[in-house]
């Protein structure tokens, strides 16, 4: 699930959240996400994603268009293998430490608008081819911009005849906090901000990985060839797990926010200590019970 700027319909999604210890970047936090999208607006979409970080560039999403199966890959290792499963820009450019207000760039499908402040999203869209370019509420502007200060924004645009095709985004950053792992899945298809207090269905498998895990901890990931033969190249690679851990949470309802799992409890393969952490100010962190969880 996510945050559309016009009323959508999104289904089947899957959240990655790694952590590694890179030797150019330095502990860094990885966001993968994928899910079936219908857009349900006459025009363009976007859907909003907010991730725990002062500053971004381009240079943090990850190239994936060689490998659009790569989020399948992540969640076949973790499933339980008696359920059915669920149905560029190259990132070593960039310096991540000079940020704009806002960076508005292609990736895949999409036009990005990446923010270091929501407030900067309405003149950056200006940027955004007119095919593409979305209407965007001021309320959701403002809720972004009260509820998420300290984050980025990143907009990822789209028309509707490319909804279907995108690959998986993968997104490197330097966060806020290296020892809690953060799964953005605040909810909303309205086109407008989120309501208080109100529980959404969740539908949401979530993957694990760290660079620090045990032997014998999770289950390793088999990575195939590509589409361009052989596995993710070296740049891509050091960002992926050997081995994962995953949850299920299927329509449930939850309070609405994030997933987020504390890096020692994810080492200790305690996945349910799971949370559930709304927006700023909308109450504390309340346990996420998965469906199921990788032993």
């Amino acid at each position: 699930m996510c945050v559309s700027s016009a009323p959508a319909h999104f289904a089947g999604t899957a959240l990655y959240v790694g952590r590694v210890t890179h030797p150019r970047h330095g502990v860094t936090h990885v966001l993968g996400y994928r899910n079936t999208v219908e857009n349900r607006s006459d025009g363009p979409n976007a859907m909003l994603l907010h991730l725990p970080a002062h500053r971004m560039t381009r240079a943090g999403f990850l190239f994936t268009a060689h490998h659009p199966e790569l989020m399948d890959v992540l969640v076949d290792a973790v499933r339980p293998k008696d359920l059915a499963l669920m149905g560029g820009i190259d990132w070593m450019g960039g310096d991540e430490t000079r940020t704009a207000p806002a960076e508005v760039f292609d990736h895949d499908i999409y036009t990005v608008v990446l923010a270091a402040d929501a407030r900067a999203i309405p003149a950056a869209l200006a940027e955004v081819p007119r095919h593409k370019r979305p209407r965007i509420d001021p309320d959701l502007i403002d809720f972004y911009a009260t509820r998420y200060p300290d984050h980025v924004l990143a907009l990822c645009c789209f028309d509707n005849a490319e909804a279907a095709r995108a690959a998986p985004l993968f997104l490197r950053y330097r966060p806020h906090d290296p020892d809690l792992l953060t799964a953005a899945a605040l909810d909303c298809h309205t086109g407008g901000p989120p309501t208080p207090g109100e529980p959404v269905v969740t539908d949401h498998l979530l993957v694990f990985g760290t660079d620090e895990a045990g032997p014998g901890w999770g289950e390793e990931v088999g990575y195939p060839g590509g589409t361009h033969g052989g596995g993710p190249r070296r740049s891509l690679r050091a960002f992926l797990p050997d081995r994962v851990m995953g949850a299920h949470f299927p329509h449930q309802p939850l309070p609405n926010g994030d997933f987020a799992l504390a890096h020692t409890d994810l080492l200790a393969g305690r996945l349910d200590r799971i949370v559930r952490v709304p927006p700023t100010s909308w109450g504390p962190p309340v346990p996420a019970a998965p469906h199921w969880r990788t032993p």
